[in-house]
């Protein structure tokens, strides 16, 4: 039965069950036809030896039948012979005898004798039965469906042998598409960036053809799956840099806390050391804790955690964020600006408004540490979102396309400062953005930086 799991096996086979199908109809439809053509002219012969004398005659063919039943008489029967003519009695002539008188040919089995056509007619005062024999049909029809018989036979060898070859030139293509999706499935593809340059020709992917459509199919398929592992492979890079990355900020705290640890232990009658070496423990602990929990948040906005959905007024939000800004850092100039038209109705959407908050203050706070004191800073308010304006120096040319991903900082050596973080600043800005349903925006140059959110949803 594994044979015939093949397209190409159940399609031959197909093809030669309806060809030897056809013949054996076409013969049976011959058959029938040539029995009652032959039947007919058997019965005109039988109608014509009616017409012969009692004694026979020159047309008197060897094999007829005659019974002569007179009126009050007892029948009486012959059969022309080669050169004589027999007597027929007993059960052969009560069969001829019985045949009903009313012209029409009957076939009759008589009894010694064989098959026959028989007619029966009134005729001078009594019944006359003549027949003559079947042989020659029977032999006939019996060569004819022989020959019908081979003819199907030779029809079906043909048919199957026509079929395969045709067959396995029209089903060429689609082993072709076989072949580039078993070159596909041979490539290792569970890691590592791979380069999946395997397609089906384009003279195989022509949609107005069964073919065509499975070939183009395919490479839809291979397209998305090459696009799903590079992203695939771009999200285990991102991952491995992401740890290294997180790796490298809390190993400089730890080493910090473990030096001023062993400071303090190995000098613990000295007040001002101890004092020292706790404070720089106690200040590289909260550095640790503020990353850990940014990472942790990072995490569940990665993860779809819902946030909180209710009513935030983001002119207040603005508002309160700004006069934070002046109290830690009276050096610059902070503004809010604030259309006329929401001075009446305020911008409120549906969000988590601590989130938002954590938004507009990070967007401060990067504000604060990149750029000079004198630096103007305006918050803008929009009817669903905001943007950052600063007058400064501006993001990196090669930093703007890479701004909110994490651990991203214009400082490449990673050399930690008073006013440089950790780079999860923006990152942390467009997760809580995105799981807001919106999104946010950097355009940079020399004096002119702005970054934009938009698109959050507004309260209805």
């Amino acid at each position: 039965m594994s044979v015939l799991r093949s397209l190409t096996s159940r399609l031959v086979l197909t093809t030669v069950v309806l060809v030897l199908a056809v013949s054996m109809l076409l013969g049976a439809a011959t058959t029938l036809a040539m029995r009652s053509y032959l039947r007919d002219q058997l019965d005109h012969q039988v109608e014509q030896a009616l017409r012969l004398p009692p004694a026979g005659g020159p047309g008197a063919e060897v094999g007829m039948v005659r019974a002569i039943v007179p009126d009050g008489g007892s029948p009486r029967g012959d059969i022309v012979q080669p050169g004589a003519r027999a007597e027929v009695s007993g059960a052969a002539l009560e069969e001829l005898v019985d045949v009903p008188a009313d012209g029409t040919a009957h076939s009759v089995s008589v009894s010694g004798l064989g098959d026959y056509r028989v007619i029966a007619v009134e005729a001078g005062g009594g019944t006359v039965v003549v027949g003559l024999p079947e042989d020659d049909v029977s032999a006939t029809l019996n060569r004819l469906m022989s020959l019908e018989l081979l003819f199907a036979l030779l029809a079906t060898v043909a048919g199957g042998v026509v079929a395969l070859v045709v067959v396995r030139r029209q089903l060429r293509p689609l082993r072709e598409v076989a072949a580039t999706a078993h070159a596909v499935a041979e490539r290792p593809l569970a890691t590592g960036a791979v380069d999946l340059t395997e397609r089906v020709p384009d003279h195989l992917t022509d949609e107005h053809t069964e073919v065509g459509q499975v070939g183009a199919a395919l490479n839809t398929l291979l397209a998305h799956v090459e696009t799903s592992l590079e992203a695939r492979h771009r999200s285990e890079q991102q991952v491995r840099q992401f740890v290294a990355d997180a790796s490298h900020e809390l190993r400089t705290p730890l080493a910090t806390i473990a030096g001023y640890t062993e400071l303090a232990r190995r000098r613990p009658g000295d007040p001002a050391v101890v004092r020292t070496a706790l404070d720089k423990v106690e200040e590289e602990s909260g550095r640790m804790t503020s990353l850990v929990e940014d990472l942790l948040l990072l995490a569940r906005l990665d993860a779809g955690r819902p946030l909180e959905r209710e009513p935030v007024d983001l002119t207040r939000l603005a508002v309160e964020a700004v006069s934070d800004a002046r109290v830690v850092d009276p050096g610059r100039h902070w503004r809010v600006d604030i259309p006329d038209e929401l001075v009446d109705a305020p911008a409120v959407v549906t969000g988590d408004g601590l989130r938002l908050h954590q938004v507009i203050a990070n967007l401060l706070t990067n504000a604060r540490k990149h750029t000079p004191p004198g630096t103007t800073v305006t918050v803008a308010v929009r009817r669903d979102g905001f943007a950052v304006h600063d007058d400064g120096p501006g993001f990196p040319p090669d930093l703007v396309d890479h701004a909110f991903e994490r651990f991203a900082r214009g400082d490449a050596a990673r050399t930690r400062g008073a006013e440089v973080g950790v780079g999860l600043g923006l990152a942390l800005v467009d997760a809580i953005v995105t799981a807001h349903g919106g999104r946010v925006t950097l355009s940079s140059a020399p004096g002119d930086t702005t970054v934009t959110v938009a698109g959050l949803t507004r309260f209805a």
